[in-house]
């Protein structure tokens, strides 16, 4: 998430954690006199930094969407291993990889773990609903649902966790951290319920803005200190994994009703659900890492 000329950056240093973000300083630390020190060469700067910290924190995510575009075209059909087993297998050993070598820190794995469970529990109920469905046969499933659909939402709760840590996440105007968790248990529920009762989902969004109307995120880059509201940077997230959903129904990972003839673009009506997924990802990240107050301690 980042400020285009929408607040006026504080200077400030962001402080290298782990491995990578050290090699990315490194990195920028050498480019900045090629950039320049004027305003062009620190707005040049901070743009790379971001790019290069968000392709880090979303690396597990997009090892698995590579690893599900490339099996679409390089797997073979009478493997006696089918693809959706290979791809569990693929992004478990991924998952050890990152654990061993401490690209994913022992809460980010904790939070994986959560997303796991809870995206699998919804899996399940969405594909009896005929939601979707996984065309592919396999052995290694849950009812219809492959166990490598886990990783999909553990992929979200691993980029959530690492983004806040490596942009050193704080917030101002944040809401009571109970509102947060009963609304989020709203919407997971709505999940659920709007397949025999009324959708709630218009009133939902109606809560979202009441909370976090006046929430801004603060985060560091580089050199200096951002801010933008809260809410944008859901949308945002939710746009970019819904990007990410029509590359993984284009690979036939999963197909939608409408794509059983032929793949066919996900409704960009879709992307209202992907953003109260956002929310219920969000504070299920905050129940391991609580949120902190700019300027201040975590909030109590």
């Amino acid at each position: 998430m980042f400020s285009i000329s929408l607040f006026q950056p504080v200077r400030t240093h962001s402080r290298a954690r782990s491995r990578p973000e050290k090699l990315i300083h490194r990195f920028l630390e050498l480019l900045r006199p090629a950039l320049g020190r004027g305003g062009f060469g620190i707005a040049a700067t901070e743009f790379l930094a971001f790019g290069l910290k968000q392709a880090y924190a979303c690396l597990f995510g997009g090892l698995l969407l590579g690893y599900i575009l490339l099996t679409r075209y390089v797997y073979p059909e009478d493997a006696l291993l089918s693809r959706y087993d290979f791809l569990f297998l693929c992004a478990l050993g991924t998952q050890i990889i990152m654990i061993a070598t401490r690209l994913e820190t022992p809460d980010e794995a904790r939070i994986i773990l959560i997303f796991h469970v809870v995206g699998t529990v919804m899996e399940i109920f969405k594909t009896s609903a005929g939601s979707w469905i996984y065309p592919e046969d396999s052995l290694l499933r849950l009812g219809g649902v492959p166990l490598f659909t886990g990783f999909m939402y553990a992929s979200v709760g691993s980029y959530l966790a690492r983004v806040a840590r490596v942009f050193d996440f704080a917030y101002s105007g944040y809401p009571p951290l109970w509102t947060t968790w009963l609304f989020a248990l709203a919407i997971y529920v709505n999940f659920f319920s709007h397949h025999f009762i009324v959708d709630l989902r218009i009133c939902l969004f109606g809560v979202l803005f009441l909370l976090f109307g006046r929430t801004q995120v603060h985060y560091t880059v580089f050199r200096y200190r951002h801010r933008m509201p809260l809410v944008l940077g859901f949308f945002l997230v939710a746009l970019f994994i819904w990007i990410a959903e029509n590359i993984g129904t284009f690979a036939r990972a999963w197909q939608y009703p409408g794509q059983s003839d032929g793949w066919t673009i996900v409704s960009f009506a879709k992307l209202n659900a992907w953003v109260l997924l956002m929310i219920v990802s969000f504070v299920l990240v905050t129940l391991v890492n609580q949120p902190k107050k700019e300027g201040a301690a975590a909030l109590q």
